[in-house]
């Protein structure tokens, strides 16, 4: 892992980690961004995993509502991972030795593969074509990463 070091070294020393560091509310200003949009994904996933375990929207066909929140996914996912960039560079060396910073980034990137392999198949078909455990399972599963993600990050502040 130490053979990283200095590609994180060197993100902590561009202009842009720079201009967010002297900066007194530029931090902020991209961190309540990047936390918005993860509640944004996080809404749209839990509502379409809710929807898959039938607690919630069960007049709405599941491949519908997952069309239908897809942009939304989407564009907060890109929000979420554009302000993370951004974060990161801002103290990529303080990162490089934190343990939840390092769980948050391999949760994100098992949550991503999760959701758009297992998650969008499950998602995509009607009702009662894909067995009811496994589309159980998948939704719990999907409903656990993303909140792994944002109690990995939450947590990058207090360790």
């Amino acid at each position: 892992m130490n053979s990283i070091f200095p590609f994180f070294k060197w993100v902590n020393n561009t202009g842009i980690s720079k201009a967010i560091s002297d900066s007194i509310w530029l931090f902020p200003a991209i961190e309540a961004v990047h936390i918005v949009a993860l509640a944004l994904l996080f809404g749209a996933a839990l509502a379409l995993y809710l929807r898959v375990l039938g607690v919630m929207l069960r007049t709405i066909p599941t491949p519908r509502l997952a069309r239908e929140l897809a942009p939304w996914t989407f564009c907060s996912l890109m929000v979420i991972l554009i302000s993370g960039v951004l974060l990161f560079s801002a103290e990529a060396v303080k990162l490089f030795h934190s343990e939840p910073f390092k769980l948050k980034v391999e949760l994100l990137i098992l949550a991503i593969i999760f959701h758009y392999t297992l998650g969008r198949k499950v998602l995509s078909v009607e009702d009662g074509r894909i067995s009811p455990l496994l589309s159980k399972a998948v939704a719990v599963i999907g409903i656990v990463l993303w909140l792994s993600v944002g109690f990995a990050g939450r947590a990058i502040g207090f360790f």
